[in-house]
C-alpha cells in the first residue's frame, strides 16, 4: 500500500475526525488492511481565514509547506490537508512538495458532478467563500453555486469559531437556518465545506441532501493508497 501524509491541526478536532473516517470507511478485516498514515498536527499554523481576509499578516503558507516537507522526507506517497480554507493556497503548497497533494475541493466537485447535482449550496468559512475556491470549481463543471447571505455567513462563522473550534456544543438552530436558506435558493445538495462542520454531521442527525467534503477526502485518500472502501460508503450524499 501507499503511505498517506496529513498536514493536520487545522483544527485539531477535524484532524482527529479525519483519521477516524479513514479507519471507519476502510473495508478491513485486520489491522494490516488499513493504510499507513503519518499525521503532522501543527495547530500553530496561523488562521487561514484571517490571512485571506487581510485581518492578519501571519502567513500560514510557509508553515504548511514546512509540515508537508517533513512528511515527504518521511516517505509519504500522497498528502492530504483536512482543511478546506487551506486549499486556497493549494498551488503554492503543491509545487513545493514533490508528491501529489490531494485536492479536497476538486474531488468534492467531481463527486457532485458524478451524481448529477446541478445546483450546490456551500457552507464554509468566510475565507473560503470570499476566495471563491469552491464557486470557481463548481462553475467549471457547470454546477450553480449558492452561498449564504451575509447574516447566515455570520451564523456559520459563529458555529465554526465560537462553537466547534472552542470545543463548545454547536447552535443547531443556526446550522438549520443556514441550510434552509440555501435550499430555498435552489441548492439540491449542500456541501459541508469546512472540516469543523464535518464534526457537526458526526454528532448530529442533520437530515438529507448533504455532502461532507472531509468524507470525500477520506474516501479518495483510501483509494489512492490502494485500500478498499466499505460498501455503505458507496454514496456519501445523505
Amino acid at each position: 500500500m501507499k503511505k498517506l501524509g496529513v498536514i493536520g491541526g487545522l483544527g485539531p478536532l477535524a484532524t482527529v475526525h479525519f483519521y477516524e473516517l479513514i479507519i471507519q470507511m476502510t473495508d478491513a478485516l485486520r489491522d494490516q488492511d488499513h493504510i499507513e498514515m503519518l499525521i503532522y498536527s501543527k495547530p500553530s499554523i496561523p488562521d487561514r481565514t484571517d490571512y485571506i481576509l487581510g485581518k492578519s499578516k501571519a502567513n500560514p503558507i510557509t508553515m504548511m509547506i514546512e509540515a508537508g516537507k517533513s512528511l515527504v522526507s518521511s516517505g509519504v506517497d500522497y498528502i492530504a490537508i483536512p482543511c478546506v480554507t487551506g486549499h486556497n493556497f493549494y498551488d503554492q503548497i503543491a509545487v513545493n512538495l514533490g508528491v501529489p497533494v490531494i485536492h479536497m475541493i476538486k474531488e468534492t466537485v467531481n463527486y457532485l458532478k458524478l451524481y448529477g447535482v446541478q445546483c450546490a449550496g456551500i457552507m464554509a468559512t468566510e475565507g473560503t467563500i470570499y476566495s471563491k475556491v469552491f464557486q470557481s470549481e463548481l462553475e467549471q463543471f457547470g454546477i450553480k453555486a449558492v452561498i449564504p447571505s451575509q447574516g447566515m455567513q455570520s451564523y456559520l462563522s459563529s458555529l465554526i469559531y465560537q462553537n466547534i473550534k472552542a470545543n463548545q456544543a454547536p447552535d443547531m438552530d443556526k446550522f438549520y437556518a443556514v441550510s434552509e436558506e440555501l435550499k430555498s435558493n435552489g441548492a439540491e445538495t449542500i456541501v459541508l465545506g469546512c472540516t469543523e462542520l464535518s464534526l457537526i454531521k458526526r454528532d448530529n442527525s442533520i437530515g438529507t441532501g448533504f455532502l461532507d467534503a472531509l468524507e470525500v477526502l477520506a474516501m479518495h485518500s483510501i483509494q489512492l493508497c490502494d485500500a478498499k472502501i466499505k460498501k455503505e460508503y458507496n454514496s456519501l450524499i445523505t
